[in-house]
This record gives C-alpha cells, sequence and structure tokens, in this order.
C-alpha cells in the first residue's frame, strides 16, 4: 500500500483538516512537556476510576464531537445554500453527510448524556462509586478508541460513504469497496462495548448501591431515567453488536449475510439496524427528559407534578420502543397489514410521551419561575419538542409516510427530536451541574446570549425543511433545484447562528474560569437532591457519611431537619478502589487491533488481539483490594471544604 492510498489526497478541506491535527497535536504535547504535566496526565485522568472525572472526560470528548459534527453540518448546509454550488463534490458530501449523522448520535449525544450520568448518579442515590469502578474506566476508553477510529478515516483509509444507516447492499464490499466502511463498522463496534458495559454498570449501581431508606419510588427521576435507559441499552445493544459482526464478516471474510448474491438478505440489515435503532432514540431521549424533569422542578421550586405517572410513561415508552422499528421502512413493501400493527404501535408511544408533557406543564402551573440558563433551555425545549412529536405522529401513518418517507419533512422531524430533546438537553444538564464538577458556575449573560443564538437558529434552520418536504425536496441530495433555493438559504443562515451559539457557549467556558465566583457551598440551586448535599468541588469518596433517606426530594428533606452529610460521630473509614491503567493500555491495544482489521492486516490484528487476552489475563490475576480513606483524613478534608 502506498502513502498516497494510506492517506486521502487531492481534497483542500481534508490538507486543511489533516494540518489543524498536526498544529493542536504538537500544541498539546509542547504544553504538557513545558508545564511537566504527563505525570499529572497519566496519574489523575488516563489511569482514573472515579466517576466524576470519567464523566467530565466523557462530556469534553462529546463537546470536541458536537464540534465535528457541527462542521460537518455547515460544510453540507453551504453546499446546500445555493443551486448548482460545487463547494463540496459528490463523494465528499456523501463522505461528510455519512459521518454527521454517525458522530453525532453515537459519539456526541450518547457520551454526553453518559458523562451527565456518571457525573450525577451516584451522587443522586447517595453512593459512592460505581458497583464496578474498572468497568467504568473500561467502558470510557472503549468508547474514546471507538470515536477515534472512526475519526482517523478522513485523513486515513477515507470516510465511511454510504449514510449513517449503511444500508446493504450499498454499504457491502461490492458497492463500497476499500477501508472507509471498515472504518465504520469497527469504530461502532469498539465503542458498543463500553456502552452495553456502562448499561449493565448503571443498573447494577442504582438497583444494588442506592443510600439506606431509599426505596425505588424515592429515587430522583434522573436517576429513574437512567435506570430504564440501561434497561433499554442492554437489551438493544447486543442486537448491533450482532448486525457489526455479521457485516463485517461479510466485507473481510467474504460471507453473505447481507449480500445480494448467494441468498444474502440486504432488508435484513434495516430490520436489524432500526431493531437497535429506534430503542437507540429513546436512549438518547430518556435521560435527557430527566435532565428537563430536575431542572423544572429545582427552578419552578416544587416538587416534580405526578411523579409516578413520570416513572410509569418512561417505563412504558421504553417497552413500546422495542415494537416500532418497522415505522422507518413502511415503504419497504412489507404489506398492508404489518405497516398497520406498525402505525398503530408508533402512534401509542406518543401516549406515555404526552402524559410527560402534562407533567412539566403541571410542574410549572402556579410555580415561582427562576428565568437561570438551564431553567430557559428545559422551557425552550417543550414546545420544540412537541412540533417535533406531532411531525412524529404524521409520520407514523403509513399511508401518509408514502408521501413524507425521504423527503425533508423526515429530516426536519428528526432534528426537532433530537436537537429540542437531547441537545437542549445536553447543555441544560451542562450548565445546571456545572458547578458541582468545576466549583463555579457559567456566566448567566453569556449562558443566555448561546441560548437565543443557538434556539433561534435552530428554528430558522429546521422549520423551513418541514415546507421544502411537503414541497418535494428529497434528502440525501448533494444539490438544490431553484424552485428550493429561498428556503435552503434561509436554513443555511439559522445552521451558521447555531453555530455561532456553540461558539459563545464555548467562549463562556473560558470566561467564567476565569472570572466566575468559587462556589463557597455545595448547593448552588437551592436543589432538591442529595447531589447538592456533598460539599463542592466533591470529594472523591462523595459522602463523609452516607445520608438516611425519608422520602422524594431526599435533600430538601434533610434541609427541614438540618442534616448533613457530615457526622463526626459516625464517621469510619471507607473502601475505595485504586486508579489502574490497565483499562487505558486494554482498550489501546484493542484500538490497534481493529486499525489493523480495518486495512486488513490479519498478522497485526491477531498479534494486539493477543495482547489484549494477555492484558485481561493480567487483570484476573490482579489482586488489588483498593485502599482505605481513614476518619482524620474525612475530617480534614470536610472541614476544609465546608469552611468550618
Amino acid at each position: 500500500m502506498s502513502l498516497d492510498e494510506f492517506f486521502v489526497t487531492g481534497e483542500p478541506l481534508i490538507y486543511a483538516g489533516m494540518v489543524a491535527i498536526v498544529l493542536v497535536t504538537s500544541a498539546i504535547i509542547f504544553l504538557l512537556t513545558y508545564f511537566k504535566k504527563w505525570g499529572w496526565l497519566w496519574r489523575e485522568w488516563l489511569t482514573t476510576v472515579d466517576h466524576k472525572k470519567i464523566g467530565i472526560m466523557y462530556i469534553l470528548s462529546a463537546l470536541a464531537m458536537l464540534f465535528r459534527g457541527g462542521a460537518d453540518a455547515l460544510m453540507m448546509r453551504v453546499q446546500l445554500a445555493f443551486p448548482d454550488l460545487n463547494f463540496l463534490n459528490t463523494q465528499h458530501y456523501n463522505e461528510i453527510f455519512t459521518t454527521h449523522g454517525t458522530v453525532m448520535i453515537i459519539f456526541m449525544a450518547m457520551p454526553f448524556l453518559i458523562g451527565l450520568m456518571n457525573i450525577v448518579v451516584p451522587l443522586q442515590i447517595g453512593a459512592r462509586d460505581f458497583a464496578f469502578p474498572y468497568v467504568n474506566a473500561l467502558s470510557f476508553w472503549s468508547f474514546f478508541f471507538g470515536a477515534l477510529l472512526f475519526n482517523i478515516s478522513f485523513v486515513i483509509g477515507g470516510s465511511p460513504d454510504a449514510g449513517w444507516t449503511s444500508y446493504t447492499p450499498l454499504a457491502g464490499a461490492a458497492m463500497s469497496p476499500g477501508p472507509g466502511q471498515n472504518f465504520y463498522l469497527l469504530g461502532l463496534q469498539l465503542s458498543g462495548i463500553g456502552t452495553l458495559a456502562t448499561g449493565i454498570n448503571l443498573m447494577v449501581t442504582i438497583l444494588k448501591m442506592r443510600a439506606p431508606g431509599m426505596k425505588l419510588f424515592q429515587m430522583p427521576i434522573f436517576t429513574w431515567s437512567t435506570l430504564v435507559t440501561s434497561f433499554i441499552i442492554i437489551f438493544a445493544f447486543p442486537i448491533l453488536t450482532v448486525a457489526l459482526a455479521l457485516m463485517t464478516i461479510d466485507r473481510i471474510f467474504g460471507s453473505q449475510f447481507f449480500t445480494l448474491t448467494g441468498e444474502g438478505l440486504p432488508m435484513m440489515w434495516a430490520n436489524l439496524f432500526w431493531m437497535w435503532g429506534h430503542p437507540e432514540v429513546y436512549i438518547v431521549i430518556l435521560p435527557a427528559f430527566g435532565i428537563f424533569s430536575e431542572v423544572i422542578a429545582t427552578f419552578a421550586k416544587k416538587q416534580l407534578f405526578g411523579y409516578k405517572a413520570m416513572v410509569w410513561s418512561m417505563i412504558l415508552i421504553a417497552a413500546l420502543s422495542f415494537l416500532v422499528w418497522v415505522h422507518h421502512f413502511f415503504t419497504m413493501g412489507a404489506g398492508a397489514f404489518v405497516n398497520s400493527v406498525f402505525s398503530v404501535s408508533t402512534m401509542l408511544i406518543a401516549v406515555p410521551t404526552g402524559v410527560k408533557i402534562f407533567n412539566w406543564l403541571g410542574t410549572l402551573y402556579k410555580s415561582k419561575i427562576q428565568f437561570t440558563t438551564p431553567m430557559l433551555w428545559a422551557l425552550a425545549f417543550i414546545p420544540s419538542f412537541v412540533i417535533g412529536g406531532v411531525t412524529g405522529v404524521m409520520l407514523g401513518m403509513a399511508a401518509a409516510d408514502y408521501q413524507f418517507h425521504n423527503s425533508y419533512f423526515l429530516v426536519a422531524h428528526f432534528h426537532y427530536v433530537l436537537i429540542a430533546g437531547t441537545v437542549f438537553a445536553c447543555f441544560a444538564g451542562l450548565e445546571y451541574w456545572y458547578p458541582k464538577m468545576f466549583n463555579h458556575k457559567l456566566n448567566e449573560k453569556f449562558g443566555k446570549l448561546s441560548f437565543w443564538l443557538f434556539v433561534i437558529g435552530f428554528h430558522v434552520t429546521f422549520f423551513p425543511q418541514y415546507f421544502l418536504g411537503l414541497d418535494g425536496m428529497p434528502r440525501r441530495i448533494f444539490d438544490i433545484g431553484p424552485e428550493w433555493f429561498t428556503l435552503n438559504f434561509i436554513s443555511t443562515i439559522g445552521a451558521f447562528g447555531m453555530g455561532l451559539g456553540f461558539a459563545v457557549f464555548v467562549f463562556n467556558i473560558y470566561y467564567s474560569y476565569r472570572t466566575s465566583q468559587r462556589e463557597t457551598t455545595g448547593d448552588s440551586w437551592d436543589g432538591r437532591t442529595l447531589e447538592w448535599a456533598t460539599p463542592t468541588p466533591v470529594p472523591h469518596y462523595n459522602f463523609a457519611t452516607q445520608p438516611t433517606i425519608r422520602g422524594l426530594d431526599a435533600f430538601v428533606e434533610m434541609k427541614k431537619h438540618n442534616e448533613s452529610t457530615f457526622d463526626e460521630s459516625k464517621l469510619e473509614p471507607i473502601h475505595m478502589p485504586n486508579n489502574t491503567g490497565q483499562p487505558f493500555i486494554m482498550m489501546a491495544l484493542l484500538f490497534m487491533s481493529s486499525f489493523a482489521l480495518v486495512f486488513e492486516w490479519m498478522t497485526l490484528a491477531i498479534l494486539f488481539l493477543v495482547g489484549v487476552i494477555v492484558m485481561m489475563v493480567v487483570r484476573s490475576f490482579d489482586e488489588d483490594e483498593g485502599h482505605h480513606v481513614e476518619v482524620e483524613e474525612i475530617k480534614t478534608t470536610e472541614r476544609q471544604l465546608r469552611g468550618l
């Protein structure tokens, strides 16, 4: 293989990307060397098993992926702003269109929410860490190296170009030769291992490690949404794992599961993909519902209206999410009966979702609302998400879907659901829990500016696309006719508004770090749940003494009874896990093995895989028992953090 086959050549934008990667990497290496921070990086971050630090790394990675996916989106919108504009050629457009969807769903939305779960859930249930801290670290590095493998494809080997759904036979070896599609398959497989392990880890943590007295129906709603999401992950992700493995075997070893020849079933890929893909939509939307519920209850100064109805509606959504996948291809020709069944199940899932809207409106009714930035995101979500939901019911009508399907009406619908649902929630959750992570709030003035730019830009971008779809503009095209120019141009202006909103948000992180007042109390927002009972910054053991739970909104009850999570008479040594570099090394080796498999370098792939197995054996015989935090250290830490 020559160098010009290994590296992507001939595209000015990709050359610019290569230069940017070299410059940023060089700057990071220089800064770490100049400030002598390599040891600090290894000890504090690369080897950590602390759920809070792992959560922060998830969120930082997700923000980087939001930048990457957003840059892809802006390039697509520029290409579609004018008829016959050759800003991108057809091949480059297909690659960007493929990576945008994959990055935003798999490598941005999920890790962002999992990062917030990592930080918040153990604190909300009064736990000291995850049930399996080692596995938690393994999960993060699995995601990180999977994302890295997928993202290097645009400079090495070539990006996948068969769409984020990678439908066969287009994604098969015959129609998509070369390493691009292999990057997709192995990048998703590698990160999927981590997601599945996280689902199991979170479920066990929530079911087995709650504080004394906390019953299931006394858990905060975000913890409930995480538990329900974990069940979906555990049942949905094995389907994706199998589907990716089968297509990998098709492409690399010449089998015929999804091929047009040899009795292959190309449509089976679509079924397997969406049997995972539709539950996946709820994997990224249910935690968002949990975040909005926490934010609305806190800033409405009220207990969440209809708490039990909210919980049961989430459980019902989770069950129904596995029964609607065929609505992604009503036009496949499955027949009227099959389409009718899935049309009914699709409309049925709107009922528990509608229940939630009334829960939030009921909580806001007659309350004294504090219009903080997190609350603005939550309030903007409700009408925006309803627009997405109502158009979803329209798409759920199988007969009408023959008109809407494969048009920009569908593009507008899923962006209204996923941006107004998931992305708004990511911003709301990060701004809300930011002081718990970094010991200061984000600046409200810049936060609100970022909010308005992003939300107005969002509606200007996607609302016109409903009308483009009704006017017959198909999705997945790289050029537009003159009749669609005006609305596409407006849509492109909106996209840059969203980009500007994100830029202000990033600037706000820097500005707040420099100027914001540091937190003197752990209760930044007059919170209702246990995470606000800890001092800020949160000590690595979380709780000096585990609280006893009396009911819902545990911290409200504690404040009424003047209780604290630091009672010197009840202090005991706390057992905590030791940091370890094994997860990082194991997943780095699996990354190298996967990279070799992308190019079908079998000897290298097997060699690195043997390294992974050796690391597993090392772990199996590892007798690391962790360590105890002694009472005197706890006293010193707590007094210092609480200013006693």
